[in-house]
């Protein structure tokens, strides 16, 4: 076993000491530091370290890359420091010390919807599949023929099967895969709704069943109030309540689940605790219910239209390119303040109104960009093994849509990959929206994106990809070679690295 005393030392020293050090804790790979003074961790020193990978900050915690073998490390840095550890969530809400208003309203944006992820990752890859067997025509599997008629479109050219019309095994699969896809996507609220009791601390069966009224069989279901011919409705004599269910709608949702949490905790401190498992529950969810159908479910819905509507049409106007433009090259900047976090609501709102996104396309490219802009510093530094055990880990993560490992310990540590990814992304952003390249789901980023994208898209999408493979690269290399964007000290120190070969 390695001995990391010496290095948990330096470390300790470097970060400015024990008084410096508001709450540690760890992941799965780094270091989770508070810091009362973060100007004070003499970052270059740290970095120096023999354990240390690479160091970035992010939602006011100094996060040191160790690896692997960070659990040893943690505990001989327990060890040497007297600092006992604090869990993840508690150094998070220690962390907001260092965070104006805007960094904290996107935080708790960020930990509600990451609980939800990886059922959005499955839901995607899922919603992928069945666009490969149910949205793809295929030649070599001949002309659709029905009823012994071959079949040709309004313009006359041929229409050939897709994989559903020639498999009754694979028509099966597909149909009993919407029964996740269904559950994850269209039962959205539910999950919405749990994840902010849980991040308020509230009753979390509360927020389920305050999600599940918002998606009850019993409602005329989102997709079905615009072709619906009368909208079925509670009656009280004096008054009626419309039906309507708001099956993956994010924002009435959100309104909803805080209405629940702020609610419950404000009778928790009035309502004597010996009686507080009975009435609060009532007197929390009920009212809620009743706001959620009557006040918030209406504003909510027209919101998340308004917003999706301006956004769709940025995305689909005149000037659609600049918009695909600036947000390809904008969406790098937007992950390392967090702000990013606000494009999952915008994408599921899209979905719901429109069929499809075209902003999920733009962010998987972007993740492509990234990793290529890493693949060429894995390219200039070959032989650099400590830097080698962040970058290739890093690109592989880029490639499959996560992002923060290559940006934060490779890209915006040397800059100019950075900005060669940031162009890159904006190319391949402006080519997508120019081309109304279009996504059915979100969730899958990076190279296995493509599964997402509509089939009348994926051609386009495959150029895009392209693009953001092939431009971040070959401008890395550019900046590399004429020293553009470079950080004071990078050209002095390029050589050395590449020496290590």
């Amino acid at each position: 076993m390695v001995d990391f005393n010496k290095d948990a030392k330096d470390l300790l020293e470097y970060i400015g000491g024990p008084d410096n050090i508001s709450a540690v804790s760890h992941c799965a790979t780094r270091m989770r530091f508070v810091l009362n003074d973060p100007a004070a961790a003499n970052i270059k020193k740290i970095e120096d370290i023999p354990a240390v990978k690479g160091t970035f900050t992010q939602a006011g915690q100094f996060q040191v890359i160790i690896g692997n073998e960070v659990p040893q490390f943690y505990n001989a840095f327990a060890k040497v420091s007297g600092k006992e550890g604090v869990s993840k969530d508690e150094a998070k809400a220690a962390a907001k010390q260092n965070q104006n208003v805007v960094q904290r309203a996107m935080a708790v944006l960020a930990e509600i919807f990451t609980p939800l992820i990886p059922a959005i990752v499955v839901g995607g890859l899922i919603l992928g599949f069945r666009n490969v067997l149910e949205g793809i025509q295929m030649e070599s599997l001949g002309q659709l023929v029905v009823d012994g008629v071959a079949q040709f479109t309004d313009a006359g050219a041929p229409i050939y099967n897709r994989i559903v019309d020639i498999s009754q095994f694979w028509a099966g699969v597909n149909e009993f895969l919407w029964l996740i896809g269904e559950a994850i996507f269209h039962f959205l609220p539910v999950g919405i709704t749990w994840s902010i009791t849980k991040k308020m601390g509230t009753t979390q069966i509360l927020g389920i069943v305050l999600g599940i009224t918002l998606v009850s069989p019993q409602l005329l279901n989102a997709y079905g109030v615009a072709g619906a011919e009368q909208i079925p409705f509670w009656d009280f004599g004096s008054f009626t309540i419309n039906k309507i269910g708001y099956q993956a709608q994010v924002i009435p949702a959100m309104l909803a689940g805080f209405v629940l949490a702020y609610l419950e905790i404000w009778l928790r401190k009035w309502i004597p605790q010996y009686i507080s498992m009975i009435v609060v529950p009532l007197l929390a969810l009920v009212p809620t219910v009743i706001i959620a159908h009557t006040v918030l479910g209406p504003i909510g819905w027209t919101i998340g239209q308004w917003v999706s509507e301006v956004v769709y049409a940025g995305l689909t106007g005149d000037f659609r390119w600049l918009f695909g433009l600036f947000f390809g090259t904008l969406y790098s900047p937007l992950v390392i303040t967090g702000l990013h976090h606000m494009s999952n609501a915008i994408d599921l709102q899209l979905i719901a109104d429109f069929g499809g996104t075209n902003l999920w396309p733009m962010i998987a490219l972007s993740n492509i960009a990234q990793g290529s802009a890493v693949l060429a510093i894995i390219f200039l530094h070959r032989g650099n093994e400590k830097e080698e055990q962040v970058s290739i880990p890093a690109a592989i993560s880029c490639y499959l849509g996560v992002t923060e490992p290559a940006m934060f310990g490779i890209n915006i540590k040397y800059i100019y990959p950075f900005v060669a990814a940031m162009i890159g992304s904006g190319i391949a952003g402006l080519v997508a929206t120019t081309f109304n390249v279009m996504a059915n789901s979100i969730g899958v980023g990076g190279i296995p994106g493509f599964l997402s994208i509509q089939t009348d898209s994926m051609a386009m999408f495959i150029v895009c990809m392209a693009i953001a493979i092939v431009v971040p690269f070959l401008l890395t290399i550019v900046f590399d070679k004429k020293q553009l964007f470079a950080p004071k000290g990078e050209v002095e120190d390029a050589p050395v690295i590449q020496t290590q070969k």
